[in-house]
C-alpha cells in the first residue's frame, strides 16, 4: 500500500467547468476493470505538454506530439483526451501509429470533430501491439457516460501497477476571482525524468494563453514530475497535461504578471501533491524519501547529486531494512560526477541527525541516532556542497523485496 498516503475523497475532487470525463472497461489487457478513458474540453481551452525523452517513445506520444504541433500552426483547438492502460502501443511500429491515428479517428466522430484535435495517451505492457478494435468498440460506452463528476473513477481507469487512484483537488482565490483545478495522475514504477512512467492531467478553469501556459507546463514539470524517481528509469510514455478550459472570467496572458505568478504556484503545489503520490505509491514501497541538496553552484549540480543518491540501490536497499549504514550516501554523492567537489567540505544530515561534518563522521554521531530516523516511513536526507547558493530536491522511496516480485510477474 502506497505510503502515508489516504485514497482520495470522490466528494473533494471539484469539477472544472469545461471538463467532462467518461469511462469504460474495454478489456485491453483484463476484464472486468476500468482500461479506457475520455476526457472532452470546452472550445474555449488551451492544452500544453511535456512529454518523454525517451527514444523508443510510444505510437501515441508520436500522434499527440504531432496533433499538438497542428494546433500551434492552425490554432484549432484540442477537443478531447482519450487514454487507455493495460497496453502502451510502444515498440510497435507503423501498425501501432495506425492504431493510435485510428483511435483518433473513432473518437472524432464521436465527437463531431477532427481527429487532430484529439490527443492519444496510453500506458502498459511494451512490446505488443494494441488490441484497438476492443478500445474502439469501448468507445461508445465511455462517451456515454461523460460527466463533470467522474475525475475519481478517471483516476482509477488509468492507473496499471498502482495500488489506488491519484487524484487531488483545489480551489484557489487569486484577486477576486476563485480558480478550480483538479487532476489525476498515475505511476508505480520505471519513474525517472525526463519524466517517468507516469501520466498526468491537470484541468483548471481559467482563461490562460497558449505561449503562456506553453511555459507553465514546462515550469511546473521541472518543480514536480521531474522532481521523483522511483528506479531510475525512464519510460516509453510518460505525459504531463495541462489544460486551462477559459470558462471563467481570471485571464493570464503575461508571464511577468502577478497573476501568472501566483496561478503558477498553485498549479505548481498540486502537481508536486501529485507526482508526490506517485513516489508514495512505488512500487513494494515502505518508505518516502526527500533528497535535499543545498549549497551548490547550480540547480543542475544539486539535481546530478540527488539523483545520485535517489537512484543508488545500495543507498534504497539500506533504507528499506533502516540499516543506517549511511558511507552508502556518501558513495552516492562522490559518484555523482561532480569533479571539482572538495568532499572535504560537504556535510550531510538524516533528518535532524548530523551524520557527516567536513567530509567526515560527525564526532557525536551515534549509531543509534540513525537508527531512529532510519526506521521512520517518512526521511529527509539533506546534503550541504559548500559551493555555492543553490539547491534543488527529489523525492523518491526505498527499494524491497516486493518490487522485485511486481515486476518479476508483471506480464502475468
Amino acid at each position: 500500500m502506497a505510503v502515508n498516503s489516504p485514497l482520495p475523497d470522490p466528494a473533494h475532487l471539484h469539477p472544472v467547468a469545461g471538463i467532462q470525463l467518461g469511462f469504460a472497461q474495454a478489456g485491453i489487457r483484463k476484464a472486468d476493470r476500468k482500461d479506457l478513458l475520455v476526457m472532452t474540453l470546452a472550445p474555449s481551452a488551451t492544452v500544453a505538454g511535456v512529454l518523454t525523452s525517451n527514444r523508443f517513445c510510444a505510437a501515441p506520444v508520436q500522434v499527440c506530439k504531432a496533433h499538438l504541433d497542428a494546433v500551434t500552426l492552425s490554432g484549432t483547438p484540442i477537443r478531447a483526451l482519450v487514454i487507455n492502460t493495460g497496453n502502451a502501443n510502444a515498440g510497435t511500429g507503423e501498425v501501432g501509429l495506425a492504431a493510435a491515428n485510428a483511435t483518433c479517428v473513432a473518437l472524432a466522430k464521436h465527437l463531431n470533430c477532427e481527429e487532430s484535435q484529439i490527443l492519444p495517451f496510453s500506458t502498459g505492457v511494451i512490446l505488443e501491439q494494441l488490441p484497438v478494435d476492443r478500445l474502439i468498440a469501448g468507445l461508445p460506452e465511455a462517451v456515454a457516460n461523460l460527466t463533470e463528476n467522474n475525475w475519481f473513477a478517471a483516476a482509477e481507469a488509468i492507473m496499471t501497477t498502482d495500488t489506488q487512484p491519484k487524484a487531488a483537488s483545489r480551489m484557489v482565490g487569486i484577486d477576486k476571482y476563485l480558480v478550480t483545478m483538479t487532476g489525476i495522475s498515475k505511476g508505480a514504477g520505471m519513474i525517472m525524468p525526463n519524466m517517468a512512467t507516469m501520466l498526468g492531467f491537470i484541468a483548471l478553469d481559467a482563461k490562460v494563453s497558449q505561449s503562456v501556459l506553453d511555459r507553465m507546463v514546462k515550469r511546473v514539470a521541472d518543480q514536480s514530475f521531474n522532481c521523483i524517481s522511483i528506479d531510475g528509469d525512464t519510460s516509453t510514455n510518460d505525459a504531463f497535461m495541462l489544460i486551462a478550459t477559459g470558462m471563467t472570467d481570471f485571464e493570464v496572458t503575461d508571464i511577468d504578471s502577478p497573476e501568472y505568478a501566483a496561478l503558477e504556484a498553485a498549479v505548481t503545489g498540486l502537481a508536486q501533491q501529485l507526482a508526490q503520490a506517485i513516489v508514495r505509491d512505488g512500487e513494494g514501497a515502505t518508505k518516502f524519501m526527500t533528497v535535499t541538496v543545498e549549497q551548490g553552484q547550480s540547480v543542475e549540480e544539486c539535481r546530478q547529486v540527488a539523483y545520485s543518491i535517489a537512484n543508488s540501490p545500495l543507498v534504497k536497499t539500506a533504507f528499506f531494512a533502516s540499516d543506517p549504514n549511511l558511507g552508502r550516501l556518501l558513495m552516492a554523492i562522490g559518484k555523482a560526477g561532480i569533479a571539482d567537489l572538495d568532499v572535504g567540505k560537504v556535510d550531510l544530515y538524516l533528518d535532524d541527525v548530523w551524520v557527516v561534518k567536513h567530509g567526515g563522521r560527525h564526532p557525536d554521531y551515534q549509531e543509534n541516532d540513525g537508527q531512529r530516523v532510519m526506521q521512520r516511513s517518512e526521511i529527509t536526507t539533506r546534503v550541504m556542497l559548500a559551493r555555492g547558493s543553490a539547491s534543488a530536491t527529489v523525492w523518491t522511496c526505498d527499494l524491497s523485496h516486493e518490487y522485485v516480485t511486481i515486476n518479476a510477474d508483471y506480464r502475468s
